[in-house]
């Protein structure tokens, strides 16, 4: 544990580069001048490939204690597979957002000079808790000719309409307000129907906000053409995450990308980590860039009510991904500093 006053932090270093930009992103918050008390928890790939440990009911009862959790990443090196695909994705990242029911993905996206969203700025409001990921369906027969596997997507009017109202109440922050559903209502027709009911009720108690719809396919094409049409961008689980990886490489690389895992209703902590992976290769190199994980700090932040931290966090980053980055990651780390 460390500094005995303040805000109490969960760090989840996790793997390969997680740890560097973690402790990269918790040196600037403190140079920001807010204070942190913070506990390690080793959870992620080493760890299940140490003692088989993914995350128990004990360790998620301990993380609710805490006011915020920071994650590096998750996940072993490419070509490793002695960890069965969805170990770590369902029993550690997935529990994480259904204990602690971080039901808002938000991720913000700030175009870098020189990329196609270059001068844009909006963000991807992803339900996080239903849809596809929800674990309904089930195989049958498997491994014969007449195997059949089903996934269902779990779309309830108390899921879907938190995070719209929650979408709304960005939107409304923007200069000018702007929300955008996204989803494939002309197939999907009885989830994209629920989407698009919720959209128009809600948005009826926010007149000053513009609504719009796009095909999932359709938005695919103009976050790449004419990214600076949107402000929020709503959506289902899926389609969220598909989108936000686009948008990621559309303003820059996935390495500048932040996210945030939020309980609006603060019942929980919410959870803040990078959307870059686990770069095992470059470990201990240097060469990470911590950009990503400063801003989801940044994002913390916000959450925790350190607004003026927060500006000066996030103006820092943006400032440094509009040039060309050079050093190391301690480096990179001390120009954001110096930038506060």
């Amino acid at each position: 544990m460390e500094d005995r006053q303040g805000h109490r932090i969960a760090v989840i270093g996790g793997d390969g580069i997680g740890p560097e930009v973690t402790d990269a992103a918790l040196a600037v918050v403190r140079a920001a001048g807010v204070h942190l008390a913070t506990e390690a928890f080793d959870l992620g790939a080493a760890r299940y490939l140490r003692d088989g440990f993914v995350l128990d009911d004990a360790t998620l009862d301990a993380l609710r204690g805490f006011d915020a959790i920071v994650l590096g990443a998750i996940g072993p090196a490419i070509g490793d597979t002695r960890i069965p695909g969805g170990v770590l994705e369902r029993g550690l990242l997935l529990r994480l957002r259904f204990g602690l029911d971080l039901y808002i993905n938000y991720r913000p996206f700030h175009g870098t000079a020189g990329s196609l969203a270059a001068g844009c700025d909006f963000a991807i409001v992803r339900e996080n808790t239903e849809g596809p990921y929800a674990g309904e369906g089930g195989i049958l027969r498997r491994g014969t000719s007449q195997e059949v596997a089903t996934q269902g997507s779990v779309n309830t009017r108390f899921g879907v309409e938190r995070c719209v109202r929650y979408a709304f109440e960005r939107a409304r922050q923007l200069a000018r307000p702007r929300l955008t559903l996204v989803h494939k209502t002309n197939v999907l027709t009885f989830a994209g129907d629920l989407w698009s009911r919720v959209v128009a009720e809600v948005g009826a108690a926010y007149p000053d906000v513009a609504v719009d719809y796009n095909h999932v396919d359709a938005a695919c094409i103009y976050l790449v053409e004419d990214p600076a049409r949107y402000g929020i961008i709503v959506t289902d689980n899926l389609f969220g995450d598909i989108l936000s990886d686009l948008a990621g490489a559309v303003a820059g690389g996935i390495g500048f990308a932040a996210s945030a895992n939020l309980n609006p209703e603060r019942t929980g902590p919410s959870m803040f980590e990078p959307v870059h992976g686990a770069a095992h290769d470059i470990v201990g190199t240097g060469r990470a860039n911590p950009l990503a994980a400063v801003a989801s700090a940044g994002l913390m932040l916000e959450h925790l009510g350190e607004a003026d931290a927060a500006r000066r966090v996030l103006a820092a980053v943006a400032d440094l991904q509009d040039r060309v980055l050079h050093g190391s990651t301690e480096q990179i780390t001390q120009q954001l500093i110096a930038r506060l």
